[in-house]
């Protein structure tokens, strides 16, 4: 690893199942980056946190959890929750188009994680006899 290269960091913020907890992760989010010198990623980062942890929130019954973690010039951010299910389809690349009444109100988080990270996916989780998942994506620093 080069001098000048940061070394790796993680953090995890356990959440409730409360709509007041997309808030705290985002400002959670925005406040870690800025600390790390990671400011020109805030933006991108923040939506891309808010749509996981959303659904994570909308779509499960229990606690969740982001995850935000820097290695290599790469910022993995992940949302963990109680629901073994897969997340929805995110919808066909590069078709966000115009949005309908039902769609401004929820749907489209995973086609936006699609479209804006640069790599995204979701795997199935067990532990101690809980399930649930952990819907991850992207972005890298150049």
């Amino acid at each position: 690893m080069p001098e000048n290269e940061p070394e790796p960091w993680e953090y995890t913020l356990y959440i409730p199942n409360d709509v007041r907890a997309v808030t705290v992760s985002r400002r959670t989010l925005r406040l870690i980056l800025a600390m790390h010198g990671l400011i020109r990623l805030v933006d991108t980062a923040e939506l891309l946190a808010t749509e996981l942890i959303s659904n994570a929130v909308r779509h499960t019954k229990g606690p969740a959890a982001l995850r935000v973690r820097w290695s290599a010039g790469v910022l993995r951010l992940g949302a963990w929750d109680a629901n073994p299910e897969p997340p929805g389809p995110p919808g066909p690349p590069g078709e966000l188009g115009p949005l309908s009444e039902a769609e401004a109100e929820e749907g489209r988080g995973l086609a936006l994680v699609r479209e804006c990270a640069d790599v995204w996916g979701w795997q199935p989780l067990s532990r101690n006899g809980s399930r649930g998942k952990y819907v991850w994506c992207e972005l890298e620093a150049a």
